[in-house]
């Protein structure tokens, strides 16, 4: 009989698939960073507890490209500056990617907001144009013109707070409590230059980062960089305290709730 692909793989075979995972040579993305000062109000009003504001109302979008073999990625996101239990780190709200395998294992293994988008990082000479966009519309873009070489930082490690949750199967709330999660990512850079430009925010309804107005751009930068994560559950939440804050992971928060049709399969 023919090998059934459905069916239960074999325990050398999953072994064999968790080596092959750990053992991922470094991958190198290009990418432009933006980081801004905001409204302090609008930064809190984001965060779910129990995440608290720093004392600096930061907002951050990262776009890069990554050159994988056969399978060139796009990915970004924009996040706000947030702190839990004395470890201060980023809370993204939405993380585009351009391919479905880089959304889930983020989403399902982390809890990350990742969507389908669309992700643009183009330099010409010293022009550079970054975007994030989704449903047609670039609700993120940062230009400018490259300044010069910057030093290059140590490694660093930088942490990205994440809410794991599943939505209740009869629409009540979640199947379970709620997880907060420290993703933790040890951070190299081999190539780093100063931006000199401006940030757009544009206004969308799946995306409303436009909330989170540019007061003052702290840095733009384009660099090489490349990282790896482990992540850990930090504390199980509220699930009462995190309802309200749900409809940041999707376009239409109706459609959690939307089950299959009667007689469908």
């Amino acid at each position: 009989m023919a090998r059934v692909r459905y069916g239960a793989r074999t325990e050398a075979e999953i072994a064999a698939a968790r080596t092959a995972s750990s053992k991922l040579p470094d991958i190198w993305s290009t990418g432009v960073v933006a980081v801004w000062e905001s409204d302090p109000d609008a930064v809190a009003a984001v965060l779910p507890p129990p995440l608290k504001p720093t004392q600096r109302p930061l907002v951050r979008a990262n776009i890069s490209k990554v050159d994988l073999p056969g399978y060139p990625l796009g990915a970004g996101s924009v996040a706000v500056a947030a702190e839990h239990g004395g470890v201060q780190g980023w809370y993204p709200l939405v993380m585009p990617m351009t391919h479905e395998r880089a959304l889930i294992g983020g989403r399902e293994v982390f809890g990350e907001p990742k969507k389908l988008g669309e992700v643009e990082v183009e330099r010409d000479g010293l022009v550079v144009r970054a975007s994030l966009a989704r449903h047609g519309i670039a609700f993120v873009e940062v230009r400018g013109a490259v300044s010069g070489a910057l030093p290059l930082p140590e490694p660093v490690q930088k942490t990205d707070f994440y809410f794991k949750f599943l939505p209740a199967v009869d629409g009540s709330g979640f199947d379970a409590d709620p997880v907060l999660v420290h993703c933790v990512r040890n951070e190299k850079v081999r190539k780093l230059e100063g931006i000199t430009g401006d940030v757009v925010l544009r206004e969308s309804m799946y995306d409303p980062v436009a909330d989170l107005p540019v007061r003052r751009v702290v840095e733009i930068t384009i660099g090489e960089k490349t990282t790896d994560q482990r992540g850990r559950v930090a504390e199980r939440v509220s699930a009462q305290a995190l309802l309200p804050y749900i409809h940041q992971r999707y376009d239409d928060p109706q459609q959690i709730l939307d089950g299959p049709p009667e007689g469908s399969v």
